[in-house]
């Protein structure tokens, strides 16, 4: 082999662990260059804000000087520079490379806490990152980001985002800064959100932060249908009121195509500083049933924090306030989790699990060349809406015994990337199977 070829040969040992392929397959190996003894290389990887890079700086550079010629290595991370081609065509976003949605449907949840710290944590990675808080009626931003000047105006025909810590910001907060009350209807709300969102130079971003208001209305669905958001992650509180409205917001981001990446409990419980108890001063349960219910791989616990609540006061972002404390250590798992699934979604061609009802066969669950199959009746007794479980306890309330044999599923649809959604024949129509719970069933069956 020549010297290029035993460096990639090295190289090639190196995996993905979202993508599932080595690095010189996915074309992440450029600028290769070799004089003497002397290597040289980047590794361009799909976002800057990759959580093992590095981890493959270190790999590349232990296993090139493996080779008994080689005397130095040089290894340089990049990131891919491609940015979304169906924002491209709002000149504000035609640098943004990735959009990430933030909700919760329910107000008072602390939704706009986690879009302002996951923020500033994905900045915190070397990404460019910028926030748009798209709350016309209450807009938080302003609070909890401390902008000392909050002039707005333009440049070439775009409105020039206010910046904090290297993040750029937008909200109707910045321009209203009267602070009247926006006594708008639903049609002008709407279009104040399309021309603020569409209107602002981002310039070149990784990622744009939307901090959607709370509710399943107007504002939403002109934000899902107007740009293509590449992942969501849901804000929920402990509460069974919270639960029931973050299940609308679910249903909603998933039918407009939009997976929601990660799941996010916030005030989950208390330590008090007495014992490392934790409290859980609102009861339990919330997230875990989400989770059965909707498959959703990355789920945290954020517990009640005085500095969480101080944001609106100091206007500073608490991961960079106390960037070693607990709070920074869950943002920044929360960070990796929804970088890996955003590079996963975009860069990998890896086909979901077709699910479909076989007459006389049963329920068919495809994963590649390999077909399983599971009865109706034993998949209509695995639902775990909260008709079948009680929704806190998880105290099963269905009688399997009692679902009859002939039970037939009248539809199956995809519900996202984790999960299907079946209507059955004895009229229930809140069932949501997650593929790791059919996984189970076809190996059990």
């Amino acid at each position: 082999m020549t010297q290029e070829e035993q460096v990639l040969d090295k190289l090639s040992v190196i995996i993905d662990p979202d993508l599932g392929q080595d690095i010189v397959s996915l074309g992440f190996i450029k600028d290769l260059k070799i004089g003497g003894g002397a290597v040289a290389f980047s590794i361009e990887l799909t976002t800057p804000a990759c959580p093992v890079k590095e981890e493959f700086r270190k790999q590349a550079d232990s296993l090139v000087r493996e080779l008994s010629w080689v005397e130095s290595v040089d290894v340089n991370m990049t990131a891919q520079p491609v940015g979304p081609k169906s924002n491209k065509s709002m000149k504000g976003l035609a640098g943004v490379k990735n959009v990430i949605g933030v909700y919760s449907c329910k107000g008072g949840v602390g939704k706009s806490t986690v879009a302002v710290n996951l923020a500033y944590s994905l900045a915190r990675t070397g990404a460019k990152v910028g926030i748009f808080d798209a709350d016309v009626y209450g807009p938080s931003l302003p609070s909890m980001v401390n902008v000392e000047d909050t002039s707005i105006y333009q440049q070439d025909g775009l409105l020039v985002p206010l910046e904090y810590k290297d993040v750029k910001l937008m909200s109707f907060g910045f321009v209203n800064q009267e602070q009247e009350a926006a006594i708008l209807r639903g049609p002008m709300v709407t279009q104040v959100i399309s021309q603020l969102l569409g209107g602002v130079g981002w310039g070149d971003l990784d990622y744009l932060i939307i901090d959607f208001p709370p509710g399943t209305g107007d504002i939403q669905l002109t934000l899902l249908q107007t740009i293509e958001l590449n992942a969501s992650v849901i804000v929920t509180t402990p509460q069974n009121l919270s639960f029931i409205d973050v299940t609308k917001g679910i249903q909603m981001f998933e039918t407009l195509n939009v997976p929601t990446v990660a799941c996010v409990e916030n005030m989950s419980y208390y330590i008090c500083g007495n014992c490392d108890e934790k409290h859980r001063l609102f009861g339990s349960g919330a997230l875990r049933k989400l989770k059965e219910m909707y498959g959703f791989k990355h789920s945290f616990e954020i517990p009640v924090m005085t500095g969480l609540s101080e944001m609106g006061d100091t206007g500073v972002p608490l991961v960079l306030e106390d960037p070693s404390g607990l709070a920074a250590k869950i943002y920044s798992d929360l960070t990796s989790s929804v970088v890996r699934e955003v590079s996963r979604l975009k860069f990998t061609n890896k086909a979901l699990p077709k699910v479909e009802h076989t007459p006389g066969k049963g329920i068919s669950f495809t994963e590649g060349e390999d077909v399983s199959y599971i009865a109706p009746n034993v998949l209509r007794g695995e639902c775990r809406c909260a008709v079948c479980v009680e929704e806190f306890t998880g105290e099963q309330l269905l009688d399997k015994s009692s679902v009859p044999d002939n039970i037939q599923p009248t539809s199956i649809a995809p519900m996202g990337n984790y999960a299907v959604s079946v209507q059955w024949s004895d009229g229930h129509t809140s069932s949501v199977y997650p593929y790791e719970v059919l996984r189970k069933l076809t190996a059990d069956s």
